[in-house]
Order: C-alpha cells, then structure tokens, then sequence
C-alpha cells in the first residue's frame, strides 16, 4: 500500500494554544514511515508546515503521490499532543482539500484519541486512530476490513450513532523503535532551535525522543489516552539517531519527552558528542550530582516544572513534591550554575498569593531564572483536571472545556495575543492559507 503521511498548513489564529508555532520533525509520521516501509509498503512524509507549502500546494504533492491511504494528523507534532489546538479547523479543512486524491482518510492525534466520535464526524474521514498511532497505521495499511481492527474508531451502520468505537487507546511498544533518519533538506531548513535562548542559532536545530510518558498523574496534563506510560528507548539507538543528525550539521536537539529523568549513560554519550540540547523535567527528582552532570553534558536549557509556590497548591495539582519550595528553589539556583537558561513553570492557582509569586519570581530572577507570568490552566479533555469537573469527555468536551476558560479568565497565555475564539466559531473558518 502506498501511504501519504500529512501534516497540515497549520494556523493558529483565534486558537487557544499554548504551542510553539515553529515547525518540528513530526517524529509520529517518522516512526510510521520506518514501520511501514518494513512492512513492506510504501510511506512519505508530506509536511506542509517545514516545507512552507499552502494548501494548494499540499494537495498537488499528494495527488502526484497517488495514495491508497492518507493519514492526517491533529496536532503539529508530538511534542504537542498534550497541548493541541482545541480547534480542528485546520485538519478539517486539510482532509476536505485532499478528498478524491488521497484515497482512504485517516486521522490521527490527541482529538481522535479522546473524543474519537468526535473527530471522525468533524473530520469526515473513514478511520480515526486512539491512542499512539505508529503501530496502529501500519495494521490500517495491511487489512482491508478495519472494522474489527482494535483502537480505530470507523463509521458503522449498526454501531452506537452509526460509529464503532473498538477498543480503548493504543500504547506503542516504543522501545522497539528504529533510528530515525531525516531528508537532509529537510533538517538544513530546520533553523528553529526550540527553546533556546542562550546563544544566536549557527546551524540546525531537530527534536528527539528518548523516553515516553510520565511515572506522575498531574491534573493538568493531558496524557490519560496516550503518551501515558513510561517507557525508554534504548541507548545505542538513541546515539545512533543522534549521530545522524550531528552528521546532517545539527548543532542543537530538543528532547520532547514528557519528562526527562536522569539517564547516565545517555548523559556520558551526549558529553562526548558536539552537540547542544534542552529538556523539560522536574529538578526535584534530581541530585545535585546529576544536575552537574546534566550540564556537562551539554544541557543548555531546562524547562522545570514548579506550577506552585505552595505545598497546598502542588498538592491540589497531584505533583507529588517532595521538596519545600525553598529546596525547589535552591534546585533552580544550582541549575543554573551549569546550565545557561532554566525556566521555571507556573500555572494560575488559587493557592499562591499574587505578592508573594512576584517577589519569588524577583528572587529567581536576581539569580538568573527565569519563571512564566502564571499560566491559566486549561481543562484539557484526557486530563485528570477535566475529568475531576465534568467525567469521562464526551463528544463536546473541547467545546466545554474552551468555553469554560473564555468565561473564567480574563486574562491569557503570553503567546496568545488576542482573545481566543470559541470553538465552534474557530471551526466555521477556512484557515488563511486554504485559499492559496
């Protein structure tokens, strides 16, 4: 079977996204592409947001293709399924562009996985995958029947609303997953180096992936339905995709993972290699020891988890904290000894005292950290915290959970310069660049 691997033009206008806008290496397609092609079929990855390709564009790449199956995705990447659009304006949109040209229709991403009647009805297309989607794409690409096919939700005349959902979200294996390897061009055209800030970039920037999932259940993010259990990958095939793209002129890696936790061996190869690379962990689950290591390693960037100033507050957010507040922060303070940027996350809580988060966030920066505004939190469906408020979701849960946020805060995201749209209006719209 020949398979189309499609990231959307992507737009985020009116959106409440808290995502870089920047491309990354859809790392989701990559893992598939080398899955499928060992299975003996035929994948490409047409990402129309590195390339830079309109709509127009995408659909002539995919027609010239000619795919028996294409697989659209709902979120820009994986390092953004726990915080995707709400809105699938832009993939409806996609889909509908390349119906007729991109034989079967199949979406992909954190929508389908947690709200999966959903998606398919807004989406139109024959099959949405729950869950992590590599290993489930190539099933789709060897059977002709999908409707007994577990983790894929079809439509089905005798089915709940004319739709079967079978099965719950899918867990990939992960360990097992190769090397990947990326078209020169398109690693060359990669000058975005997510989340540095301590030097100008000389060369190009990629995203990797070593572990997946998180051992916490923090209320605020959403991984209930995939990217959930923690699992590593191994480090000879880590090395081996990171010497790849230190071949290509990569000068700079980020590590997507859910939380980067300490893994010597994996530190002592990365020291040996020149190469720059940022996290996003939690400073409390490391040594002092490791934290020094961390740095030598070439770590040039941590994000860390704090979200409150409080025991109360971290407690209501189920982060599970050890430390007192005074000890995160000399975590920080030592952190950035050795490493050139760390941010500390907040998140809006009803918790911490206004006064006393700006004269910490004061502190923090004297020292040279720097710490977020407090961010609102969003209710994303998957999450513990939607859940604690209205269930399990169901089909409306983005639309609640937008709605919810527009009426309780006033106030935003500092990336999100206008007010955000509600989400049935966002979906009424044709993205800008469909009409090119």
């Amino acid at each position: 079977m020949r398979v189309a691997l499609v990231n959307p033009p992507w737009s985020f206008d009116g959106s409440v996204y808290f995502g870089c806008r920047e491309p990354h290496l859809p790392l989701e397609f990559g893992y598939a592409k080398a899955l499928l092609e060992r299975a003996g079929h035929e994948a490409t990855i047409l990402d129309a947001q590195l390339l830079g390709w309109s709509m127009a564009e995408l659909t002539a790449r995919v027609t010239a293709f000619a795919p028996d199956m294409t697989v659209v995705t709902t979120a820009p990447s994986y390092l953004f399924w726990r915080c995707a659009p709400p809105e699938l304006r832009v993939p409806m949109a996609t889909v509908e562009a390349l119906r007729g040209a991109g034989g079967l229709m199949v979406g992909v991403g954190p929508h389908g996985s947690t709200t999966p009647r959903a998606a398919l009805r807004k989406l139109a297309v024959d099959a949405v995958i729950m869950g992590e989607c590599e290993e489930v794409i190539v099933r789709l690409a060897g059977e002709e029947d999908w409707s007994a096919l577990p983790h894929v939700c079809t439509w089905d005349p005798h089915g709940e609303g004319g739709i079967r959902v079978n099965g719950g979200p899918a867990a990939a294996t992960f360990t097992d997953l190769p090397a990947l390897r990326w078209p020169t061009d398109w690693v060359a055209r990669h000058r975005h180096q997510h989340h540095r800030f301590d030097a100008p970039a000389a060369g190009p920037g990629a995203e990797m992936e070593t572990s997946r999932g998180c051992p916490f259940t923090c209320t605020f993010c959403a991984k209930e339905n995939f990217r959930d259990a923690y699992r590593k990958r191994p480090v000879p095939v880590l090395i081996e995709e990171l010497d790849g793209l230190i071949a290509q002129g990569v000068e700079y890696v980020y590590f997507i993972d859910e939380i980067f936790l300490p893994n010597e061996p994996l530190l002592t190869a990365l020291a040996e290699r020149p190469v720059k690379f940022g996290v996003q962990t939690r400073l409390d689950l490391w040594k002092p020891a490791q934290i020094e290591l961390l740095g030598r390693a070439g770590c040039v960037s941590i994000e860390a988890g704090v979200e409150s100033l409080t025991v109360a507050g971290r407690a209501a957010l189920d982060k599970k904290c050890r430390l007192g507040t005074d000890e995160l922060s000399e975590r920080l303070i030592l952190a950035k000894r050795v490493v050139p940027f760390v941010q500390a996350n907040l998140i809006l809580t009803s918790d911490d005292d206004p006064d006393e988060v700006a004269r910490w966030r004061a502190l923090m920066a004297e020292k040279g950290v720097w710490s977020n505004d407090p961010v609102p939190l969003f209710p994303y469906p998957g999450s513990p915290d939607y859940r604690r408020r209205w269930g399990l979701p169901d089909d409306d849960a983005w639309e609640r959970a937008v709605d919810d946020y527009l009426v309780r805060f006033d106030h935003f995201c500092d990336i999100q310069d206008q007010r955000p749209l509600r989400l049935q209006e966002l979906e009424a719209r044709t993205p800008l660049r469909a009409a090119e």
